[in-house]
């Protein structure tokens, strides 16, 4: 057993589990006539309410005890201290400054990073004041209408989301996001616009990522067979740490925007990584984002943990994978704007806590991440909801709900915020019936109400689903801020594709070696 699941804390929880055994959640609220008060949160305008958890007082007493043996005040003062809490990479994870509209220092290394931060937003924005004015303008002197992301991971799936969950903000530049290296998607982007007025920004700290440089070096031969080579400096900027790469693909100096290593990819569209955000909301609502993230990270940082979301949303996740069995976690925003918000989640929590061994590198004995999966409801409802509700393991649920509309068809949002309602309540309660009809119920969920879909609220949310994320991390005591197995696939695949161009296949295992010898004979039509 780890150290872990022997400590004090964590052997109170598992008996206490064991008590609890099959309580229904909809006895709990017999018991407790205050529940539906009692088992609510606020924070930053938004509203959680986690009555329908499988969860007692008791249950969070020792949850919380949970938290304190395992340090959580410590690690958050870490945290946002900038402290080397990539223990793996000696790096700190300071994404919070991003964000920081106080403007109050904060400290990597010994040395006060705002200002460096307030420069680059400053540029930024700019730049994107330019574009979306008019002063900056193609190589023809056309205005651009469009801006093409060029990027994998986080510096795509952010910036993504937050332009499409936003999009009725926006009024800017058309955005258009290509990250996978397959040549439809960038092929049929392409497709639908103008070189002279196309302005591609090609997103990697490295600039040399092997997808988005393929992609980059596809949409240059693009444009310079409309354009001329002349026209890459005016059709081209970078988000890099690499200015020096950047200027031989040739995009100059002053199209080069610069982030730190301190920036984890998952937690970049706060930095200049969120240029396309900027482009199409405009400065001031992308500071609005900013300043809801702020918010949320201040309510983090010193709210007591019995009324921090982050806290007990990281906490409930634990008990719900570690302690009740819950076969996964499913999130359903009832918004049809935040279609993107499920895959920068699976990002966000699978790559940071999807890990085996602790910070100590010492095996775990116990669940690190749940498979995390969903869909915008009331689609999900058509779909997988079947399974939740009558299948024979729990599966945990966040309904997210947006309470105000960003458009006027008042009739179908309240039959939306009616379905969000009923199938939390359906979850809960369940129905008996004749066999087929039964549905079992005491299954878990959160709610968590959003004023609207605007810029701040949506700060705040993906704020706290980054916190509840780092509780999850200090409670299951491994490092959130690495992806190693993220860069093993990486590596192969540089020898695969130099099998792939005729190169040796030697160092490649027997079952790739065979597939690479089919690949190469059904290309030529052999096989």
């Amino acid at each position: 057993m780890s150290k872990l699941t022997q400590s004090p804390a964590w052997q109170a929880l598992r008996e206490h589990a064991s008590q609890l055994g099959t309580t229904a959640i909809a006895d709990l609220f017999a018991q407790q006539p205050d529940r539906a008060d009692r088992f609510t949160a606020d924070a930053t305008g938004l509203h959680l309410d986690y009555a329908k958890q499988r969860a007692t007082p008791r249950t969070l007493e020792l949850l919380l005890a949970l938290a304190r043996q395992q340090g959580l005040e410590r690690w958050i003062a870490a945290l946002f201290g900038g402290e080397p809490v990539n223990s793996t990479e000696r790096r700190a994870a300071l994404h919070m400054a991003l964000r920081n509209v106080s403007g109050r220092p904060m400290t990597v290394d010994g040395r006060n990073a705002m200002p460096e931060v307030d420069a680059v937003l400053d540029r930024v924005c700019a730049f994107a004041e330019a574009l979306r004015g008019g002063a900056w303008r193609g190589q023809g002197g056309a205005r651009i209408a469009d801006i093409v992301n060029l990027g994998i991971g986080g510096s795509d799936l952010g910036p993504r989301m937050v332009c499409e969950a936003l999009q009725e903000f926006a009024d800017g530049p058309r955005t258009h996001f290509v990250s996978n290296v397959d040549g439809a998607q960038i092929a049929a982007v392409l497709a639908r616009l103008k070189p002279e007025s196309t302005l591609f920004v090609v997103t990697s700290k490295t600039f040399t990522t092997q997808e988005t440089m393929a992609n980059a070096r596809s949409a240059r031969a693009w444009l310079v067979a409309s354009l001329g080579e002349a026209a890459v400096a005016r059709h081209f900027a970078a988000v890099s740490a690499n200015v020096a790469e950047a200027e031989k693909f040739g995009i100059p100096p002053a199209n080069v925007f610069g982030f730190w290593d301190w920036v984890g990819g998952r937690y970049s569209l706060w930095s200049a990584v969120g240029l396309c955000i900027v482009v199409a909301l405009g400065p001031a609502r992308f500071r609005e984002l900013l300043g809801g993230a702020h918010a949320m990270d201040e309510h983090f940082r010193s709210a007591p943990w019995e009324r921090n979301l982050p806290v007990l949303m990281g906490l409930l996740s634990v008990w719900n994978l570690n302690f009740l069995g819950c076969a996964s976690q499913v999130v359903a925003p009832y918004a049809q704007f935040m279609e993107h918000f499920i895959a920068w989640l699976q990002q966000l929590e699978l790559e940071s806590n999807g890990k085996g061994v602790d910070r100590d590198g010492q095996p775990v004995d116990y669940g690190t991440a749940p498979a995390l999966w969903g869909d915008v409801g009331t689609n999900a409802q058509h779909a997988f909801f079947q399974m939740l509700h009558q299948g024979p393991a729990a599966h945990a649920v966040d309904f997210i709900l947006p309470v105000r509309p960003g458009h006027a068809l008042a009739e179908q949002h309240e039959i939306l915020v009616a379905h969000c309602l009923a199938q939390s309540a359906a979850m809960m309660s369940g129905a008996r019936a004749e066999p087929h009809r039964t549905c079992p119920g005491n299954r878990p969920s959160n709610v968590l109400l959003l004023p609207r879909l605007d810029p701040f609220h949506l700060g705040a949310l993906l704020a706290l689903y980054e916190h509840r994320t780092f509780v999850q991390s200090v409670v299951w005591n491994i490092n959130p801020f690495d992806q190693w197995g993220v860069e093993l696939g990486k590596r192969i695949a540089q020898s695969v594709l130099a099998a792939l161009q005729g190169g040796s296949a030697e160092a490649l295992d027997p079952a790739t070696r065979r597939l690479v010898t089919k690949v190469r004979g059904m290309r030529l039509g052999s096989a």
